[in-house]
């Protein structure tokens, strides 16, 4: 899908998402109907995904990690599609540097670092190493909430 100016001003304006269409058309100048069919169409391609995010650091008992991953395997598309689908797992990116694959893991009171490596990472096979960085303190650091 080509993502033009109007699409990205569109998304822009999605930054707060519960702008209604309206005020978006408004604010453009474009019809309701064309922001409503260009945000369907968006979403639909999997472009733009409207969700409610929160900061973990707000909610009591949570963390978010970093986790580094390298693997014994170049099959990095498929790993990558593994990871994400592990609990507590919010993203992966298949990355260049020392590690195949970064991770941002949300973490709760009974799911912590141990609960996520031995059973969820320990599912996973053609895992060499991982290293894990805590975040100690995010700026502008959101995240949907998936527990």
């Amino acid at each position: 899908m080509k993502i033009d100016e109007t699409n990205l001003a569109v998304i822009k304006h999605l930054r707060d998402g519960r702008k209604s269409l309206k005020k978006i058309a408004e604010e453009l100048s474009l019809s309701e109907n064309t922001v409503r069919a260009r945000v369907n169409r968006l979403v639909e391609e999997g472009v733009l995904e409207i969700v409610g995010l929160v900061d973990p650091q707000s909610i009591p008992g949570h963390r978010v990690v970093v986790v580094g991953v390298k693997l014994q395997t170049m099959d990095l598309i498929n790993k990558g599609e593994e990871f994400s689908k592990l609990r507590g797992v919010v993203s992966v990116s298949v990355v260049t540097g020392r590690f195949d694959l970064v991770l941002f893991v949300l973490l709760k009171e009974d799911f912590g670092l141990l609960e996520f490596y031995t059973e969820e990472v320990a599912k996973i096979s053609d895992v060499q190493s991982v290293e894990t960085f805590v975040v100690y303190k995010g700026y502008n650091l959101k995240v949907p909430y998936i527990h």
